[in-house]
């Protein structure tokens, strides 16, 4: 898989994970079947839950995985690989098993939201590519879903390339924003590569190339009558910028039958201006044309200009969104669960820790989530064991894997799965959505989950819970170590 210039993404590793690949072969492991879990530990800002994103890069590199010459010789001149393992390499065939909750999914900490099993060194490889993939654009795709939801149902747009961490950062955090929720981008390229709908007017620099701001906002209406958009602030949004809007509208537009589709302001104080902006359009027979606002916003600005009641249509979310400013690090991790004996016994492996929260879950599992058949909403989620089968025809009880003595019996509900084949013996049967059907679906998602867990603060706990067998086989090894 190639990525900027030319370089390709294979090499693209911790380089421990080549000291203990090249590790294993020398030991007689490298056919060893593990199994790794990709999980989180922490949501980001204090939500009440994150945006699984990423799936489809992670597929592609998977898809892609092999090494060529240069590669093989640049670890050969490290001195220290074995030529045996150099020679592996040189025919390395990925062959792994891969579950993983689809992209747009709601997320909690704890669960495993991806799992590998497969010949160790094989698992070991994927680990850096996988957390730096996912970690990213599920990031991105959390913040971007708590500043939809606080705009409550204006459009969003992600206009953050220019402040995004290269041009990975600003290529898939756009598409993780849109994942989310965002109606589009300013990202060219992502519309090119992804479909998701690219938008975009001008620049203060526009309005400075000609003579007046006038003939700056005459000469955009000329060119683009049926979606002209001018920027308001880059002399004065009230004295300047409006007046000539409006002039424009009715010299330019109106006599050839086109309605502005909008204003824009960039700076200043939102709720005053957009409330004077929108009491002067109105006036002057333009209630049609939209407000859109832009400059370091984020959920929290976004909300307390609606509650001050600005007069706002749309949004342009830049550098808060695409590099998750208040909180620029999704905690995912990758950690070995389980191995398997030479008779395919699968055996159960923890890491254990002075901090709990770093306690590992063992064995090999899948989650369940709980949705009422009443509300449809989610009511839990159950990590159980792989062979574990849920009869949602009954009544099911619930307990907190921590404080055990809490317990819920809950019925009328449907339990589903929500890890997914992706890979099986190497071979992809997953089939990759279009973004614009991870959006739909994201929404969707979304929308099961209770308000509560949806505050920004302080939000309701939604619960992951352990099957019996799970919690006994946690304990008990536990115990053996400590």
């Amino acid at each position: 898989m190639m990525c900027e210039n030319n370089v390709r993404f294979n090499m693209l590793a911790d380089f421990y994970e080549f000291t203990m690949s090249n590790g294993y072969f020398e030991k007689g492991k490298r056919d060893e079947i593990v199994y790794f879990d990709m999980f989180f530990r922490k949501i980001p800002d204090g939500g009440g839950f994150a945006i699984a994103a990423g799936l489809e890069q992670v597929v592609d590199y998977m898809e892609n995985l092999k090494f060529d010459s240069d590669e093989i010789e640049f670890l050969r001149s490290k001195g220290i690989f074995s030529e045996e393992f150099l020679k592996y390499l040189e025919t390395f065939e990925f062959s792994c098993d891969v579950y993983a909750v689809p992209e747009g999914t709601p997320i909690f900490p704890g669960e495993p939201i991806l799992i590998v099993r497969g010949p160790a060194i094989q698992a070991q490889l994927l680990e850096t590519m996988v957390l730096l993939t996912i970690n990213h654009q599920s990031l991105i795709a959390t913040k971007a879903s708590r500043i939809v939801r606080a705009a409550q149902g204006r459009a969003v747009s992600e206009f953050g390339s220019r402040r995004a961490q290269g041009y990975s950062g600003a290529l898939l955090g756009a598409r993780a924003a849109y994942i989310a929720g965002c109606v589009g981008t300013s990202n060219t390229l992502c519309d090119m590569l992804y479909g998701i709908p690219s938008g975009g007017t001008m620049a203060h620099s526009w309005v400075q190339n000609f003579d007046s701001e006038y003939e700056a906002f005459k000469a955009y209406a000329e060119i683009y009558p049926d979606n002209c958009v001018l920027l308001l602030d880059t002399y004065n949004v009230l004295k300047s910028g409006i007046v000539n809007a409006v002039r424009v509208f009715n010299e330019v537009l109106v006599p050839r039958g086109f309605r502005p589709k909008g204003v824009r302001i960039d700076s200043g104080d939102i709720t005053y201006l957009t409330k004077k902006l929108r009491k002067i359009l109105d006036e002057n027979g333009f209630s049609d044309c939209g407000i859109m606002v832009s400059n370091s916003l984020d959920e929290y600005i976004i909300r307390d200009t609606i509650v001050q009641g600005a007069q706002i249509d749309s949004f342009g979310v830049g550098e808060r969104l695409i590099t998750s400013k208040s909180e620029p690090v999704f905690g995912g991790v990758y950690k070995l669960v389980a191995v398997e004996d030479k008779n395919g016994r699968i055996i159960p492996k923890i890491k254990v820790s002075e901090n709990v929260e770093k306690i590992t879950l063992p064995h090999f599992k899948k989650v369940y989530r709980f949705y009422s058949n009443e509300t449809g909403k989610a009511m839990a989620d159950l990590v159980s064991l792989f062979d574990e089968q849920i009869d949602d025809s009954k009544p099911y009880t619930l307990f907190d894997p921590v404080y055990t003595w809490k317990q819920k019996e809950v019925d009328n509900f449907t339990a589903v799965n929500i890890l997914k084949p992706v890979f099986i013996k190497g071979k992809l049967i997953y089939r990759k959505p279009r973004a614009c059907d991870i959006r739909e679906y994201c929404l969707a998602q979304i929308d099961t989950l209770w308000d509560e867990v949806k505050r920004f603060e302080n939000p309701h706990k939604y619960y992951v819970d352990l099957t019996p067998k799970l919690w006994q086989i946690k304990t008990d090894l536990l115990k053996k170590y400590n």
